[in-house]
């Protein structure tokens, strides 16, 4: 059930009401008796990721792939490195 805020004209007062959207909304204040009307509140929500299934969640179980190139990259700079550097000496 969604939550509305409502703010009362005569005395200033804002109220937070779970309802459903079947209901009909407020009208009274419940202190003063004043005209309600009903506010725009911003969400509470909000989302995470590029927003795209592919990349965000498709294929979890497998290794991703850019970071077993880069562990393959770094073993083979790291062979090339040893015979040269034994040359040299």
């Amino acid at each position: 059930m969604p939550i509305y805020e409502y703010e009362c004209s005569k005395c200033g007062q804002v109220e937070e009401v779970m309802q459903k959207f079947s209901d009909k909304p407020l009208s009274r204040c419940p202190l003063c008796k004043g005209k309600l009307r009903k506010l725009m509140s911003q969400s509470t929500f909000h989302l995470k990721g590029s927003g795209w299934y592919v990349t965000d969640y498709a294929n979890k179980s497998k290794p991703d792939r850019a970071s077993s190139d880069t562990k393959s990259t770094a073993k083979s700079e790291t062979k090339k490195e040893k015979p040269s550097g034994s040359a040299s000496d």
